[in-house]
Formats: C-alpha cells, sequence, structure tokens
C-alpha cells in the first residue's frame, strides 16, 4: 500500500500533485474550513504524514493515535499549535515553512502601519456609505509615518525586511530582540525604553511561554498616547483585554492587527466595535506567490520524509 499523506485543508491541486502521484493522498474538501478534530483523529491513524494548517492542534492526543505518522509539515513559520515535546516523544520530524513569506509579510506588516496610521479603513467607509460629504481640515486625519519613530519587538527576517522599508520612509528605527544585531541605521533599545519612545511598536517576535501576554495593561500604559501598536505575529503575544482599554481610553492612538488569539475573531468581541482600531484576517503571507512557495517546502519536506532522505527546515 502507498504511504497515505492526509492534508487538513483544501490546497491548489498544483501544489499536491507531485504527492498524489506517488502517494495516496487524502485532503479536507473545503477551502475555507479545516478538517474538524474528530476527521483529524480519524485520518491519524493511518497517516504516515500529516500537512498541517496554523488552525490545527497537533498535541499528544494526535500523536498518539497516529502509530504510522512520520511527519507533520506545518503550512507556516510558527509552529505553536504543534506540541513539540509529544513529537519528539512519538519519533514524528516536524517542519515549517520559514525564508520564503519574509518580503510578503514585510510588505503586509508596512501596509498595516500606514493603514492605521492614516485611518484608511475608516475613510473608504465614508466613501462607500456616502458618508462623505465635502473636505474637512481635520477630517479623517491620522499621524505621521516619515521621519517617525519606528519600534520593532523581534528582530529576525522579516523584522530586519520591515527595517528595510521604514529606512525608505526615513524613520528612525529602533529594535528589541533576544540577542543584539549589527544593522545599519537600526539601534537597540531596552524594552521599556522602545515602548515609551516609539510611535509606532511593531510586534514580529514568535508566540513562546515568555512571549505570551507580553504587551499588556503596564507595556500599553508605557506608549505614547500619539502612538499605534502593529501586531502580524500572534494574537496571544498582546493581552486583547488591557488592548480594548487601551484604545477606548484613548491611551494610545490606534492598533493595527493582523492575527488575534481566536481566530477568526468571534463577530462580537469587544475591539471590533473601535473605530481606532484596523483588523485584517492574518494574511501576512497572503500572496499567490508565497503561499505556493510555502507549499512546495511543505511536500518536499513530506516527500524527503517518507523516502528516509534528509528532511530541510525541520523543527525537531
Amino acid at each position: 500500500m502507498k504511504p497515505i499523506v492526509f492534508i487538513t485543508q483544501k490546497l491548489p491541486d498544483q501544489a499536491v500533485a507531485e504527492l498524489a502521484e506517488q502517494y495516496e493522498v487524502r485532503m479536507w474538501p473545503e477551502e475555507d474550513t479545516h478538517a474538524p478534530r474528530e476527521r483529524l483523529l480519524e485520518e491519524a491513524k493511518e497517516a504516515h504524514a500529516l500537512w498541517t494548517m496554523l488552525s490545527d492542534q497537533i498535541d499528544n492526543e494526535v500523536f498518539s493515535s497516529a502509530p504510522n505518522l512520520k511527519i507533520v509539515s506545518n503550512l507556516a513559520v510558527g509552529y505553536n499549535n504543534i506540541d513539540l515535546e509529544a513529537a519528539r516523544k512519538h519519533g514524528v520530524t516536524v517542519t515549517n515553512t520559514p525564508d520564503v513569506l519574509t518580503e510578503a509579510t514585510a510588505d503586509l506588516t508596512f501596509a498595516l502601519l500606514l493603514a492605521t496610521a492614516r485611518n484608511i479603513m475608516e475613510a473608504e467607509k465614508t466613501v462607500r456609505s456616502g458618508q462623505w460629504k465635502s473636505w474637512t481640515p481635520m477630517g479623517m486625519t491620522g499621524q505621521n509615518v516619515g521621519g517617525a519613530t519606528l519600534g520593532i519587538i523581534g528582530m529576525g527576517r522579516i523584522g530586519e525586511a520591515v527595517a528595510r522599508r521604514a529606512q525608505g520612509f526615513g524613520m528612525n528605527i529602533l529594535y528589541h530582540n533576544r540577542t543584539r544585531k549589527s544593522l545599519e541605521d537600526v539601534r537597540y533599545a531596552e524594552f521599556e525604553e522602545l515602548l515609551k519612545v516609539s510611535d509606532y511598536v511593531v510586534i514580529l517576535t514568535p508566540l513562546t511561554p515568555e512571549t505570551k501576554g507580553m504587551i499588556g495593561a503596564a507595556e500599553l500604559a508605557l506608549m505614547k498616547d500619539t502612538a499605534c501598536l502593529i501586531n502580524v505575529a500572534r494574537g496571544g503575544i498582546v493581552d486583547e483585554t488591557a488592548l480594548y482599554e487601551a484604545l477606548k481610553e484613548q491611551k494610545i492612538w490606534g492598533a493595527g492587527l493582523d492575527v488575534f488569539e481566536q481566530e477568526p475573531v468571534p463577530l462580537d468581541h469587544p475591539l471590533l466595535t473601535l473605530p481606532n482600531l484596523t483588523v485584517l484576517p492574518h494574511i501576512g503571507s497572503a500572496t499567490i506567490q508565497t503561499r505556493l512557495e510555502m507549499m512546495a517546502l511543505n511536500a518536499e519536506a513530506i516527500k524527503a520524509c517518507l523516502e528516509n532522505k534528509s528532511v530541510k527546515n525541520r523543527i525537531c
């Protein structure tokens, strides 16, 4: 029998074509939803490879139910949805898709920063709803970006790419990271200093036990009342209740979020009632070219593992 590959969400035919030639590929048939938990557990019983999404929780229960499983290949750079300790315990390889989404995510980060700073989404609504009656001196005014201070929390590849874009806007760029780097026209700052002096605080750090909730009420209170918080990393890094209060009370000027602690974000979430919040549905890497490159990395890793070859982008 051919090895079985289960894909938890429908992907383009071209992304799975090569695997389908060699293996039995089973794929959840819907693009808008991922396989429900019971289906995942059922498929895991026979699967030799799981091709997963960030929305899939791959925990000890999954690994324990999958005696044939050799690899979990995650369609993301992040892998906080996978229990790596359980993967090691069961001898399962885990891979991700680094590097190829750096530029696309940096583009989206800066687009979100600009949209937040200049009230782009609210301004568009006034046009589409017919509320745009005339030009007004202070109507839809935002904050300057050119020449402002940008603070980047997490200076990995994406952080460096965002810094390059910010240099084109003549921004004063600070960063805070676990390790210091030698970067031209970019200065290291302690965490509290970065929060206090930045006009824009951009979160690009992974979600770990150390970074979970690292932006809470105390941290938001350090920021300028004219500052904006931009999060394109993971929702759990920001205390959403504290952010709601800070935005509602105008302790900070605005925020832009591409990620939430629960995704999709519930429609009754208090944050969605705020006009000074710009929201996106986790589209940091969402260009056609980037997503296809990410899928190619997943397919390559699965093929290599099932053929007992060296696996690239291995996390464990």
